[in-house]
């Protein structure tokens, strides 16, 4: 399992995270969270390298968690992916200017959440240069 791509998934519906995993689950290391406080206390803990994010969650929203993990260093481009019941011009250009990379419509058709995942890991700056990049900046900005 460690060498497969981790997409961490957060929807407070057990049966959309159950679809997350039919459709990504052989092919990533897929963590579920049903709640967005629950994935800030995940990604402590584990790098993702793509999040799949519901917007409406009771106690915090889905654009509540985007706007916290964009000021995070390790996590401010990570791509994410909204699946959300809503849609619209309005709805996606809030979505994009929030932080989120894309937007999906639920009911996921399988076959695009496939594409637009793969996408977005192949596209996807490497972590570790990212990270070795910031590292160096902390270290020069402290000299």
């Amino acid at each position: 399992m460690g060498d497969k791509r981790v997409i961490l998934a957060i929807d407070d519906l057990p049966m959309e995270l159950a679809v997350f995993e039919n459709i990504l689950g052989q092919t990533y290391d897929l963590k579920i969270c049903s709640s967005a406080p629950e994935a800030l206390t995940a990604l402590e803990n584990v790098k993702s390298d793509l999040i799949l994010l519901d917007i409406e969650m009771p106690g915090m929203s889905g654009f509540e968690f985007l706007h916290q993990i964009r000021k995070m260093p390790k996590l401010m481009n990570t791509p994410v992916i909204i699946v959300s019941s809503h849609s619209g011009e309005e709805f996606t250009t809030h979505a994009t200017q929030q932080g989120a990379n894309d937007l999906l419509t639920k009911p996921v058709n399988p076959n695009e959440l496939r594409n637009r995942v793969s996408y977005y890991l192949e596209h996807a700056p490497p972590k570790n240069k990212l990270e070795e990049m910031l590292q160096r900046k902390l270290i020069i900005n402290r000299d």
